[in-house]
């Protein structure tokens, strides 16, 4: 109930499948409901060049809807000749793949570095029952690591101790992560803030940012401004009225509507200053 809960779920279906479908319900010659439909049972044809139809599929077979005047749909970033759109998750799945393949490569570093180990080696030159001897080191090496508290181990004899991996480099990780966060960010067109993602950046940098994100939010108001004038137009229609409606948006932030007052106040004042240059 509410096109505003309906608009909500449309534009997330909208953002994540590319496609959103949405149907009037209607009860006793009044809109009762706006249905979210699902995308899994239904299908989008082009049915002329200039229009498109929803389809639903029953036992394998498509069937046109019975009152395609009440569906509501719309596409994000479509290609040419097709009515299927293009999610905004479009191609994150490579540079998503990569990035985790750099963190389990981190994780199974950190494992062989961060947990030491070590090669006990003896030179057995001279002694005899070389077997022996090893087995006893062996056993001393193990009760001095497990023991309980610190312990110190004793041997006799020629005996190095090297940690393994310890001459090894880890590899940077930070300017490819970053690469790939930069890909994730530009692919979703909002500040890097918004993810969690601390990046230094001046005050002249975040509101370009702010405004890119307010001009994004514009663009997928224009998408979304057929649906809610289908929906406008038929409640006009139903009740006798004239269906000619406009859309007004409020304003995305209240620095939008202050940068929007200065700007229609300098339009204004040089307005005025042209004219009295005229004068």
């Amino acid at each position: 109930m509410g096109i505003d809960n309906f608009l909500s779920v449309y534009f997330e279906q909208l953002l994540t499948y590319g496609n959103a479908i949405g149907e009037i319900v209607l009860a006793n010659g009044e809109i009762r409901a706006l249905y979210n439909a699902s995308l899994e049972d239904l299908e989008i044809r082009l049915i002329s060049p200039l229009e498109t139809g929803v389809f639903v599929v029953r036992d394998g077979r498509a069937e046109p809807c019975r009152y395609p005047e009440l569906i509501l749909t719309s596409a994000l970033n479509p290609m040419p000749g097709s009515a299927m759109g293009s999610s905004i998750l479009k191609g994150l799945p490579f540079v998503s793949e990569v990035l985790l393949k750099i963190y389990r490569t981190v994780g199974i570093n950190w494992e062989r570095m961060g947990n030491v180990r070590f090669a006990v080696t003896c030179k057995n030159e001279g002694y005899m029952n070389a077997g022996d001897r090893a087995g006893q080191l062996a056993k001393e090496w193990s009760r001095a690591m497990h023991g309980p508290g610190v312990s110190d181990f004793v041997a006799v004899g020629d005996v190095q101790i090297k940690a393994i991996g310890a001459d090894g480099q880890q590899m940077d990780s930070e300017v490819p992560v970053r690469q790939m966060l930069e890909q994730i960010v530009a692919k979703m067109g909002i500040p890097p803030f918004l993810l969690g993602l601390s990046w230094s950046s001046t005050e002249r940098m975040s509101s370009q940012q702010a405004d890119m994100l307010t001009s994004e939010l514009t663009a997928y108001r224009r998408i979304l401004e057929p649906a809610v004038l289908k929906i406008c137009k038929t409640w006009l229609r139903l009740n006798g009225l004239d269906d000619t409606v406009e859309i007004d948006w409020n304003e995305i932030t209240m620095q939008d509507e202050v940068d929007h007052a200065n700007a229609a106040y300098l339009m204004a004042k040089t307005e005025q200053l042209l004219k009295e240059g005229e004068a």
